[in-house]
C-alpha cells in the first residue's frame, strides 16, 4: 500500500496541482521499505504525470487556436526552437513550479514523444536518485 500512495502522490504532483511527493519519499526511505520500490513507483508515477500533461498540452494547442487565443505561425516558430533546444528544457522537468508547464508546453509544440518519454524519466529519477542518496 506505502507504495501505490508514493506512486500516487507523485503522479498528482507532476501534474498542475501543488503538490509534492518528495516528503513521502523521505519518510518512506527512513521507514525501511525498499528503495529500489520507491524510487521505481515514485518515478514511474511522476513520469506519467508528466505524459498526462504532454497530452493536456497536446490536445489545448488545437482548443487555443480553435478560440483564436494562439497563432499558429507563433506556434510553429516556437515548435522549431523547442525542437532543437527542448531537450535541455525537458531535462528541468523535475524542477518545482516550472517544470510542469514544460511537460504541457511540449506537448502544445509536440515535441517527440519518443524523445520527451525518455528524458522525463531521466529526469525523475535523477531528481528521486539524489533525494535518497541525501537522506
Amino acid at each position: 500500500m506505502t507504495y501505490l500512495i508514493l506512486f500516487f502522490s507523485a503522479f498528482i504532483s507532476a501534474t498542475l496541482f501543488p503538490l509534492g511527493s518528495e516528503a513521502l519519499l523521505i519518510y518512506d526511505i527512513k521507514e525501511g521499505y525498499n528503495i529500489y520500490l520507491l524510487l521505481f513507483f515514485a518515478t514511474l508515477g511522476n513520469s506519467l504525470g508528466s505524459i498526462l500533461n504532454y497530452y493536456l498540452g497536446l490536445k489545448g494547442e488545437e482548443y487555443l487556436i480553435e478560440k483564436k487565443l494562439l497563432k499558429e505561425k507563433y506556434i510553429d516558430i516556437s515548435k522549431r526552437y523547442f525542437d532543437k533546444y527542448g531537450f535541455i528544457t525537458i531535462l528541468f522537468s523535475w524542477l518545482p513550479i516550472i517544470g510542469d508547464p514544460i511537460t504541457f508546453i511540449a506537448g502544445v509544440l509536440k515535441y517527440d514523444f519518443k524523445k520527451f518519454v525518455i528524458l522525463v524519466i531521466i529526469s525523475k529519477f535523477s531528481r528521486y536518485l539524489f533525494i535518497a542518496l541525501v537522506v
